[in-house]
């Protein structure tokens, strides 16, 4: 078990590697439980790029932030949140109906 692990960590630490590459050299992370899919790992870039991904167990995540050299903070607090640089994107998809943006779908 402790080498599935480790593999799914280095999986994960590649992907989180290749974001804070295109993302300006340096990251913050943060892991959060989200029930039975797991743990999402967080990410803001040093350029304010924001993503995420998910880990089967708290301890692939913890490890792959760690393979990856990010700093983990311990909730997605205010200064992190901050960092985070959205285009137009995003507010279409967040606010698009307050702001003009399409209408949600409708349900069938």
């Amino acid at each position: 078990m402790a080498a599935d692990t480790s593999k799914k960590a280095a999986r994960l630490a590649k992907e989180i590697g290749a974001f804070v590459r295109a993302h300006g050299g340096s990251a913050e992370g943060q892991i959060a439980y989200i029930g039975e899919k797991g743990f999402r790992i967080s990410l803001v870039g040093e350029d304010g790029g924001w993503g995420d991904l998910m880990a089967p167990s708290k301890e692939d995540a913890e490890q792959a932030l760690e393979q990856a050299g990010v700093t983990v903070k311990e909730s997605f607090d205010g200064e992190m949140a901050d960092r985070v640089r959205t285009g137009p994107y995003e507010w279409t998809r967040m606010a698009g109906v307050q702001i003009g943006g399409p209408a949600n779908p409708s349900n069938p």
